[in-house]
């Protein structure tokens, strides 16, 4: 039995929009009365979020002042994965597509995500997801989970589903940051990055993934491909 393991962010909902509007309200909550900002456009600002510029540089980019921007980097950390915010996200274009096929296919897939059970459930019942992840192939943080960094949280959650899981033949990650093709690299299981989240080829190539592909649709052909012949060249294109 092949099973994929596939962040939620990213390869299946496109939270651009979301991250989008939490930087505007927080730049309006942070700017001073008749202050000249330069509010970035949509396109522009999630450039810079893929490129891994720090919040407090998008702030100053922006025209706050030093003060400003440590403010508008704090105030973004409370208010971006907040459920009034969690409804401007979308499904990314051919996911449920790819999760369809993956299932018609036997594959075996789970979910493992940094949103904790609350923020996973609003997209799911939204969005009708329950019928790809069962309760037991959700892999998530808990409502009152103390995060330490995505890096060293996301680890865990992989250790936890590798020995919570039936036996596969093979495993394969799926994931749109560091800390996916972290966790997959510690634990020995390859791993695609796909593009359609929040890092951009450079960020995700520093990794060195076994594979890049353009979203999760794309990532299921390449890890079929790899299953059939196992002759994938590392940073597919």
């Amino acid at each position: 039995m092949l099973r994929i393991i596939t962040d939620f962010d990213g390869p299946i909902m496109d939270v651009s929009e979301r991250y989008y509007r939490v930087y505007q309200f927080c730049l309006e909550q942070t700017q001073q009365v008749n202050q000249p900002i330069q509010k970035l456009s949509k396109a522009e600002f999630w450039r810079l979020k893929r490129s891994r510029v720090p919040e407090w540089q998008i702030g100053l980019l922006s025209g706050l002042t030093d003060e400003q921007a440590e403010a508008f980097a704090s105030l973004r950390r409370r208010t971006v994965h907040t459920l009034p915010y969690l409804v401007h996200d979308q499904l990314v274009p051919q996911a449920v597509d790819a999760l369809l096929e993956a299932q018609a296919l036997g594959i075996d897939l789970a979910v493992m995500t940094m949103r904790r059970v609350s923020e996973l459930q609003e997209a799911f019942s939204r969005y009708s997801l329950e019928r790809f992840f069962p309760p037991e192939r959700r892999y998530c943080l808990a409502n009152d989970y103390v995060k330490t960094g995505d890096v060293k949280d996301k680890p865990l959650l992989m250790k936890r589903a590798l020995a919570e899981l039936p036996p596969a033949s093979q495993t394969w990650m799926i994931g749109d940051t560091e800390a996916d093709l972290v966790a997959a690299k510690l634990h020995k299981i390859p791993c695609v990055g796909v593009l359609s989240g929040i890092r951009d080829r450079a960020s995700l190539e520093a990794y060195q993934p076994d594979a890049i592909a353009s979203n999760l649709f794309q990532a299921l052909r390449l890890i079929q491909a790899q299953v059939a012949t196992p002759q994938l060249d590392p940073i597919s294109r």
